[in-house]
């Protein structure tokens, strides 16, 4: 094997010049995008980036996040229940202290890149390199760390590190990744909308016509700006009645992000007479399309059946700008798989600080994890 080393830095002007050619086909390990997380990262949260070197070369990098849960005012407010008080109490006094090897904020495999091949058994023992290294790092700070998370694989590759250093771990799958494969004959919206079976046809075109009335818009930096605490209060709505949270955004995270990444990061407002009602974030990763976070106004969402419009209008960017796939994450699993998405599997890995919880984690993390019955929709001729 050969002999790898890390070095763990915690701001971006620190960064060897060489980064992003290791990170260029993953903007979410790219400069650009770790300063927003610098700048404008949750309250609760803390960044780390890795640097992995064979001798003097920097050959992959990584991201980590530390997790405070006792800085979190709200874990989710939708489900009001036994359970969700359990969980709650838990995770307040036996896991608040989390790090996640990964990005916590979004859904998909974009904890480490490499520029050359790599073993899984050797990435697998670098993650724990890197977690052991922060891991002390916390406890020199007087804080013990609770939990580790190995966040986010596609299933080739969490099998492949369950046969290596990841074996003793326990694997968890959560919801699926939602993710829409575009068929590269489809040029325009009317190819993808002439694919619908006559009922999601349908469908199609009652959301179209609900939305009569809503001005959708791509906002510049300055209307970003101009917006701020608006596109703040919708976002916060929709993420405080969310299931489960880990975090909330910055207040001028939008911003922060469009200042960093200028056309790679989009914001699509929805007004109707001049007000904002609602508005959908797009990042573009390469040939990939990456949804991220959106909020809007509940009352107007039922009316205008805005959250459905969103999903179309992502879909039609997507489609006419030519994305091989488009990836819609964790929520709302039925409604995205009536426009086209298809749930994808991925696993993570965790563990407990604590032997005696660590031994029970199995039966311990599945009760953690909410509740959840769907049924996959198959819109399409």
């Amino acid at each position: 094997m050969n002999t790898y080393s890390l070095k763990i830095y915690t701001s971006i002007a620190s960064l060897p010049n060489s980064w992003d050619d290791v990170a260029i086909d993953n903007a979410f390990l790219q400069k650009a995008y770790l300063e927003v997380l610098e700048s404008s990262a949750p309250t609760n949260m803390q960044c780390f980036y890795i640097g992995i070197f064979e001798e003097t070369q920097l050959i992959g990098v990584a991201l980590a996040q530390y997790l405070n849960l006792n800085k979190l005012e709200s874990f989710g407010e939708r489900d009001k229940c036994l359970k969700t008080f359990i969980r709650n109490f838990i995770f307040k006094n036996f896991a608040s202290h989390v790090l996640f090897l990964g990005n916590n904020m979004i859904t998909g495999q974009n904890g480490y890149t490499f520029k050359k091949k790599i073993s899984y058994k050797e990435i697998s023992k670098l993650l724990l390199d890197c977690a052991n290294e922060i891991i002390s790092y916390f406890r020199n700070e007087g804080t013990t760390i609770h939990i580790v998370s190995f966040k986010d694989f596609y299933e080739n590759g969490a099998k492949e590190l369950k046969k290596n250093e990841f074996a003793s771990m326990y694997e968890f799958t959560a919801q699926p990744n939602m993710i829409f494969e575009l068929p590269n004959h489809w040029k325009t919206n009317d190819d993808y909308v002439a694919a619908f079976s006559k009922k999601y046809r349908d469908q199609y075109k009652r959301a179209l016509k609900k939305s009569d009335g809503v001005i959708v818009k791509e906002l510049s930096l300055e209307e970003i700006i101009f917006n701020e605490e608006r596109i703040y209060q919708l976002y916060y709505y929709v993420a405080k009645n969310a299931p489960f949270n880990t975090f909330f955004l910055d207040k001028k995270h939008f911003s922060t992000f469009k200042k960093q990444c200028g056309n790679r990061f989009i914001l699509c407002g929805y007004f109707i007479e001049n007000q904002l009602v609602g508005f959908h974030t797009l990042l573009l990763n390469g040939n990939v399309l990456e949804t991220y976070f959106l909020g809007y106004d509940e009352q107007i969402q039922k009316e205008k059946m805005l959250y459905l419009n969103m999903l179309y209008n992502m879909t039609k960017f997507g489609i006419e700008n030519q994305f091989e796939k488009i990836l819609f994450g964790r929520t709302a699993l039925e409604i995205k798989s009536s426009i086209g998405a298809a749930p994808i599997l991925m696993s993570g890995f965790i563990y407990h600080n604590n032997k005696f919880i660590n031994r029970f984690i199995d039966k311990i993390f599945p009760k953690l994890e909410p509740t959840l019955v769907w049924q996959q929709r198959h819109p399409f001729k």
